[in-house]
C-alpha cells in the first residue's frame, strides 16, 4: 500500500516512520520541504506541494498543527483539492473542531474522493511506537481499506460513525487530560509550598487509584522544571478552546476545564507555548507568587 502524508510536525514525523518501518510506500510533504529529508533518507519520495502527493497516491493522510492549517491545506493553491478526484482517499488525522472536518469534507465528496477524520489520542513516544489511539469517522469503506496502516499507527482504532465525532471526541479527551494536568500541577506545587517532597507525591500517586502513565512520565521531568515539547502547550490550549466551544454549544457547563484553559492561556503568555503541555506548572508558580 503506497501512503501520502502531508505534516511532518512532532507527531507526523514519527507517523510517517512507523509507516515506512512497516513496508508502505510513502510520499511526504511538509511546508517546510527541509523536514522531508530525514524521511526521504529512510526510504520515502518527496512530493513539492499536497496536490502532488494527492496526485501520486490512492490514500493520504495529514497530520496538520489546527484547523487552519487544516483548512489551508486542502484549500489553498497546490493544494489537496486540486488533485482529490473519485478513487482517492483523504485521511486527516488533525485534531480540529468539528465544523473544519465537517467543511473538509464536504470539499472532498464534492470532488468525488472519500474522506475519513482520525485524530489521535497520544503524543510523541506512542507516535513513535505505534502505540496511538486512532478517533475515526466518516467514510467506513475509506476507513476499512486503511485499517491495515492504522494498525501500524496506533494499538486501537474505533470508527465513531459520521464525520465530526471524530473531532468531538478527541477535544473530550484532551479537555480531560488538560483539566488533569493543570489540577496534577497544582498539587506538585501544593506539596512543594507545604515542606512535602514531590517525588514522594509522585509514588504515593503511583500506588493508588489516580495511577496513570501521564502522571508517571510527566511528573519526574516536572519537578525539575524541564519540559522536553512531546504535544506542545500551545496546541494544548487550542484544543482546551475548542472543547469550551464544544461545550457552549451544547450547553455543557465546564468550569473546571475553562479554569484550566485560563492556566495554559497564562503559560502561553509566559512564552512557555513551544514546550510541553505539562509547563503549565510554571503558570501556577507563578499564580502563587503574585
Amino acid at each position: 500500500m503506497e501512503i501520502g502524508f502531508l505534516g511532518l510536525g512532532i507527531m507526523g514525523k514519527a507517523m510517517a516512520m512507523n509507516l515506512l518501518k512497516h513496508g508502505f510506500k510513502v510520499t511526504v510533504w511538509n511546508r517546510t520541504l527541509s523536514k522531508c529529508d530525514e524521511l526521504v533518507e529512510h526510504g520515502a519520495s518527496m512530493g513539492e506541494t499536497p496536490a502532488q502527493v494527492i496526485k501520486k497516491c490512492k490514500y493520504t493522510i495529514s497530520m496538520l498543527s489546527d484547523p487552519c492549517a487544516a483548512l489551508s491545506v486542502v484549500f489553498d493553491k497546490d493544494g489537496v483539492l486540486e488533485q482529490i478526484c473519485e478513487g482517492k482517499g483523504y485521511i486527516d488525522m488533525s485534531t480540529v473542531d468539528a465544523e473544519t472536518s465537517l467543511k473538509i469534507n464536504q470539499a472532498i465528496t464534492g470532488k468525488g474522493g472519500r474522506f475519513v477524520e482520525g485524530p489521535v489520542s497520544g503524543s510523541k513516544k506512542p507516535a513513535e511506537d505505534g502505540q496511538l489511539i486512532i478517533l475515526a469517522a466518516g467514510d467506513k469503506s475509506l476507513f476499512d481499506e486503511t485499517v491495515p496502516a492504522f494498525d501500524v499507527l496506533g494499538k486501537k482504532s474505533f470508527y465513531l460513525g459520521q464525520v465530526g465525532n471524530g473531532a468531538k471526541m478527541k477535544l473530550v479527551v484532551n479537555m480531560v487530560m488538560g483539566s488533569m494536568m493543570n489540577a496534577f500541577s497544582e498539587g506538585l506545587v501544593l506539596a512543594d509550598k507545604s515542606g512535602l517532597s514531590s517525588d514522594t507525591l509522585l509514588d504515593i500517586l503511583d500506588l493508588g487509584a489516580m495511577t496513570n502513565p501521564m502522571f508517571k512520565g510527566k511528573g519526574p521531568s516536572m519537578n525539575k522544571s524541564s519540559y522536553p515539547p512531546a504535544f506542545p502547550l500551545k496546541h494544548q490550549q487550542k484544543d482546551m478552546r475548542l472543547a469550551l466551544a464544544l461545550g457552549d454549544e451544547n450547553a455543557v457547563s465546564m468550569p473546571v476545564a475553562a479554569a484550566a484553559n485560563e492556566a495554559f492561556k497564562k503559560a502561553r503568555s509566559m512564552g512557555l507555548g513551544d514546550l510541553d503541555f505539562s509547563a503549565v506548572i510554571e503558570a501556577v508558580k507563578f499564580s502563587r507568587e503574585q
